[in-house]
């Protein structure tokens, strides 16, 4: 379902049975620039860039080496791989099953 606010179209998954897991990221655009991918990941900018510099999250760089884009793919399949108690909401769900 699109759901239209203002100059921002929210989409849901309400009603087409899908979980809400499997949309994951959904809104955001296969590659992401610093800030969207720092929005994606829920951490500051500068925070994400320092990850970045210390080679701790996949990144790739332009000729130049100035410019940082990001694979949404890529990043959320980082995420799924770190260490840690998985402690969103469809983990719950997971685990009453």
């Amino acid at each position: 379902m699109l759901r239209d606010r203002g100059s921002v179209a929210i989409v849901t998954n309400e009603g087409d049975g899908a979980p809400e897991s499997a949309n994951v990221g959904s809104q955001f655009p296969p590659i992401l620039t610093t800030a969207m991918a720092a929005d994606l990941l829920h951490v500051h900018v500068e925070y994400l860039r320092r990850m970045v510099r210390e080679e701790r999250v996949p990144a790739h760089r332009f000729p130049g080496g100035r410019e940082i884009r990001f694979l949404r793919d890529e990043l959320i399949d980082w995420v799924r791989a770190q260490p840690g108690e998985d402690r969103s909401p469809s983990a719950e769900d997971r685990t009453r099953s």
